[in-house]
């Protein structure tokens, strides 16, 4: 536990002298908000209420979404693993003191704290410039499960990335594919637009995968709504996280020893 500790407060360190991704971070975050602020601004022009949401609501779900979805440091995971499998130095990894899975959540652990911080800083100041009332939720069991899930949802999507990465030791080149994918998951976990938009039908059905419960729910829980779907969320986002440590335990044991890179 003690060396896991030791990795996430190294990787902590190493992003505080990358001054510039935070200056990013903060520039982007107040991009996304500007720009969700004119398109929905337009569109409430001549509505009161979408999807039983109003124009403060959706700004700040805006600002909690875009928040949420830039302070998440999975996507470094497939693609770092992807790289140094297809340099040959992956084998780094392998002989740590620690277990593969352990090493990249507590790396994710440190740097996902550090964009944390800077990205909730980022969502202050967005608040404070464009003038959005955020409606937080008043309940604190409420506010504590949002946090949770938040902590949960970042640990699933660490470890599918995780998965997606091991793909590289038997495709070799799996860049489109990843690309690809980012594009299906700021869809998929509502930090394009509000799942509720999609309709009821479609929203029930997106309550049985885990990207419902990464960006999306966690951000109308803070917000104070479907406060009902917290306990549930929970569980079902933590048998994910579960099952997605089981497959790569698994997959990892069996694809380590196709790998020839430097060392091995």
């Amino acid at each position: 536990m003690t060396a896991y500790l030791q990795i996430a407060i190294i990787h902590f360190k190493k992003q505080i002298t990358y001054r510039f991704d935070a200056a990013i971070h903060v520039l982007a975050c107040v991009c996304r908000t500007l720009f969700a602020s004119i398109v929905w601004s337009a569109i409430y022009a001549s509505h009161q209420t979408i999807a039983g949401l109003t124009l403060a609501d959706m700004l700040g779900y805006a600002v909690i979404s875009a928040a949420l979805s830039q302070m998440n440091p999975s996507r470094g995971v497939s693609e770092e693993i992807s790289g140094r499998v297809r340099d040959g130095t992956f084998s780094k990894y392998m002989v740590l003191p620690a277990g593969v899975q352990g090493y990249f959540l507590a790396q994710s652990a440190g740097t996902g704290l550090f964009f944390a911080i800077v990205n909730g800083l980022a969502a202050l100041l967005c608040l404070a410039l464009f003038g959005i009332r955020l409606p937080l939720a008043g309940d604190a069991p409420v506010f504590a499960a949002a946090g949770l899930m938040i902590v949960l949802g970042m640990a699933f999507m660490i470890q599918l990335n995780f998965f997606l990465g091991l793909l590289t030791f038997r495709f070799q080149d799996v860049w489109i594919f990843l690309m690809i994918k980012e594009n299906f998951m700021a869809f998929l976990t509502g930090a394009l637009i509000p799942l509720a938009l999609l309709g009821p039908e479609a929203e029930s059905v997106m309550r049985g995968f885990p990207f419902y419960y990464v960006s999306y729910l966690p951000a109308m829980l803070l917000m104070g709504k479907q406060a009902e779907e917290a306990l549930q969320g929970l569980g079902i986002i933590s048998l994910w996280f579960c099952f997605f440590t089981l497959l790569n335990t698994w997959s990892y044991r069996r694809v380590r020893v196709l790998y020839d890179g430097v060392g091995i």
